[in-house]
Parts: structure tokens; C-alpha cells; sequence
């Protein structure tokens, strides 16, 4: 018998005695699961449903990785946690940064706090952006943890990630950063670790490359979900729990013409109040923007001049497709957001638009497809399907992704 663990102000039943493992499943809707099961893709999936539950639950805002990845893993919003989105700007230093540093991170990881109580914890995520945030805190010594990335799984080492000769071990090559691959890489290397590794906890974190490209029921999209459900099938022994959630959903943000449906919010500002008054930053900015070019639906602006603020609003509320404007003060009040890290006002676009800074700052010349983006209100809502029951008095308000583990390690004590 385990004691129950508090962190970050709520209470964990304590170390599992099966494995509790949550993923997120990158840039997923419930259209995608629906759509592949319609098309009978899903049959592991589907049992798990009826065995369990299936539904729905909110995304942090911004709807972006970093921040709702570390959101599941805190098991809090941004606002305790720090990190608000996968790119930001101090105003004091001029720098537009990564978020991807353990330093941005206030609060501990729920692997951490877990960890140091004994629990063995193994995390696997597709892209190395989120490594270091998702094993802060870890040690990699005394083979209790693992943690590596499908895209650097070539330089995985003892002391760093817990393991090496990944590659050998599972028998696939580096994945493609731009591929299917790279999230069943994921899915590949939890199964084995589940069965060798013996982990009391476990996170598997994926890639949206798919659902950035492909609508849900599309061809290559069914393939994507239909392979995930081969390795649902997998994990889904021993009583293992098992919680299945998203960092956020997934849009179209194209014209009938197939061009991205873009609002450039810096040249408009540039020139309704003049250069170098405002400056628009979009946290949806990382290193691979080869399939959403930096344009997503949620944008913070930095002002010099305080007292433009209520002007700036002004001006942003007559351009349309922009649904949300707001000061810093109750966006992040209504958003759960961390004051210090966004801008003066917080915009979010509608369901079909997204917020560019400036034309010229964006490459979209490698979109091969239709636009289909995330970042606001419309990409928040977010399957969570379990394979165990859930309290139904405790759902009785809507879940968040971030109660992923709380319900995971409850289901397998």
C-alpha cells in the first residue's frame, strides 16, 4: 500500500500497482476516432470504449504542444506552470526564445514528484522540443527512468535518457520528422518498454503531422488511427490503465482555393498605428513549421506605449474572423494564462482563420496541402477516453486534458 502523493495542490492515490499510462495523441479531434471506427480501423480502440469511457474534455489555451503537454504532465494549467506556448518574448531583453528549456518550467512534473516517492516512470515523445521539459527532474542512473525522443532516438544514452541502442533495441531507424513513422516509433517503443521496462507510470507523446495534413476519414488519416489501434491493442493488458487525451484538436484554415487563410495581424497594425508601435508574437512558432507556417489561431501583442492599448483593441475588433480580443488582465483570468508571459492584448481567431505576424515573415512555400491549423477556442475541446470507468460525479463539471493522470493512476491502483 502506497501513500497518496500531493503535487502542485492535488492529491495522486500514490505509485500504481499496474502501469498508468496517458497519451497524448497530437492534433486529435473525436472526427478521427469516429471516422476510423465508421470504418471498422478501430476494433481495439472501440472495446476499450465500451469498457470504459469516452469523452470529451478541454485543451489548455493557447490550443498549442508545449503548453498542453506540460499542462498533462503537471496536471495544471499554464498559469501554475509557466509554459504558455512553444515560443515567447521578454519585452525587458528584446529576445524571442523556445520554450523548451527546464528553466520556464514553475512547477514539477507529476513523473518527477513520482519518481522521487520510487515509482519507475518511462517517457517516450516524438520530437526532442519537449524532452527536457517532460524529464526535468529525473535521474537516469539507477534505472528507474527512461525518457528519449522518436527524433533523436540515434543519440539516446545511458546518462542522459535512461537507455541506448535504441534503434538496435526496437529495431527501426530514426523516423522521418515529417512522417507517420515518428509517432508509431512512439507507440513501437511503449510496448516494449511496457513489457521489458516494467514502468509504473508512462507518457507516450506523438506528432500532428498527420492531422495538419489530413482531414479526418481521408485515407492516410484512417492508416494513422487504425495503426495506433495495433498498439492500443498492445498496451490494454495486465490491468494496465490506460488514458488516451490530445494537446489540442485540429482546424481547416484554407480558402476554397486551397491558399491558407492567414489574418497578418503586424501589417495591419503597422499600418493603422505606424512601425514599431506594436509588436505581434505567435507562440505557435517551433522548429518545424514545414506543415503549419508559424500560422495558428491565438496571437499575444507587446505594446511600447501603454496607453495604446485600448486603441489597439479597437482596431483589432473591426477586422473580421477575430473573435477574441482581450486585455492581458482577463485573458488570463479566463484562460488560466501566466501574466508575465503574454503580451498586453491576447487574440484568438474563428473556427476557419488564423493570425499571421507579417507576409514577409512567413515561408509558405513548403505547404503542400491545405492549411489545417490549432491555437484557439475551436481546436480546445479534445477526446479523453479511457479504459477504465470514471466517477461520474467527478465529471459532472467538463474534464481538461491535464486530469489525464489523475484518472490513470486512480484507475490502476
Amino acid at each position: 500500500m502506497t501513500h497518496p502523493i500531493e503535487i502542485n495542490k492535488r492529491v495522486y492515490p500514490g505509485i500504481p500497482s499496474s502501469t498508468a499510462i496517458v497519451i497524448c495523441l497530437d492534433g486529435s479531434q473525436k472526427e478521427y476516432f469516429e471516422k476510423a471506427s465508421n470504418s471498422n480501423l478501430t476494433p481495439n480502440i472501440d472495446a476499450l470504449k465500451i469498457n470504459g469511457e469516452d469523452l470529451l474534455a478541454n485543451s489548455a489555451i493557447p490550443s498549442f504542444t508545449n503548453p498542453n503537454n506540460i499542462s498533462i504532465v503537471t496536471g495544471r494549467p499554464s498559469s501554475i506552470h509557466g509554459i504558455c506556448g512553444n515560443f515567447f518574448y521578454t519585452p525587458s531583453s528584446g529576445e524571442e526564445v523556445m520554450m523548451n528549456d527546464p528553466k520556464f518550467l514553475r512547477a514539477p512534473t507529476i513523473f518527477q514528484k513520482f519518481y522521487e516517492q520510487g515509482a519507475k516512470i518511462a517517457v517516450v515523445t516524438a520530437k526532442d522540443k519537449l524532452r527536457k521539459l517532460l524529464s526535468h527532474g529525473l535521474k537516469f542512473t539507477d534505472s528507474r527512468a527512461i525518457c528519449f525522443s522518436s527524433e533523436k532516438s540515434d543519440q539516446a544514452t545511458k546518462n542522459e535518457n535512461g537507455i541506448d541502442n535504441i534503434n538496435d533495441w526496437l529495431g527501426m531507424n530514426v523516423p522521418d520528422v515529417y512522417s507517420q513513422d515518428l509517432s508509431e516509433f512512439v507507440m513501437a517503443a511503449g510496448v516494449k518498454i511496457l513489457s521489458e521496462f516494467k514502468p509504473d507510470i508512462m507518457y507516450l507523446s506523438t506528432t500532428d503531422f498527420i492531422q495538419h495534413k489530413y482531414a479526418p476519414g481521408d485515407d492516410v488519416a484512417n492508416s494513422f488511427y487504425a495503426m495506433f489501434d495495433k498498439y492500443i491493442g498492445q498496451l490494454n493488458i495486465n490491468n494496465n490503465s490506460i488514458i488516451i487525451t490530445a494537446d489540442h484538436g485540429m482546424q481547416s484554415k484554407s480558402k476554397p482555393d486551397g491558399s491558407p487563410n492567414a489574418i497578418f495581424l503586424q501589417d495591419i497594425l503597422d499600418k493603422k498605428l505606424g512601425p514599431d508601435v506594436s509588436k505581434v508574437i505567435l507562440p505557435i512558432t517551433d522548429p518545424y513549421v514545414i506543415h503549419h507556417g508559424a500560422l495558428g489561431s491565438f496571437a499575444t501583442i507587446y505594446l511600447e506605449d501603454k496607453s495604446k492599448i485600448d486603441e489597439t483593441i479597437k482596431e483589432i475588433k473591426k477586422i473580421e474572423d477575430i473573435e477574441v480580443v482581450v486585455t492581458n488582465e482577463i485573458g488570463c483570468m479566463e484562460y488560466d494564462l501566466p501574466r508575465d508571459r503574454m503580451g498586453d492584448i491576447i487574440c484568438m481567431s474563428s473556427k476557419n482563420m488564423t493570425i499571421g505576424s507579417a507576409k514577409s515573415a512567413h515561408d509558405l512555400s513548403k505547404l503542400k496541402e491545405p492549411l489545417r491549423s490549432h491555437g484557439g477556442l475551436h481546436e480546445r475541446e479534445v477526446p479523453f477516453i479511457s479504459n477504465k470507468k470514471i466517477n461520474s460525479v467527478d465529471t459532472n463539471n467538463k474534464l481538461n486534458n491535464y486530469d489525464a493522470f489523475y484518472y490513470a493512476i486512480a484507475g490502476a491502483m
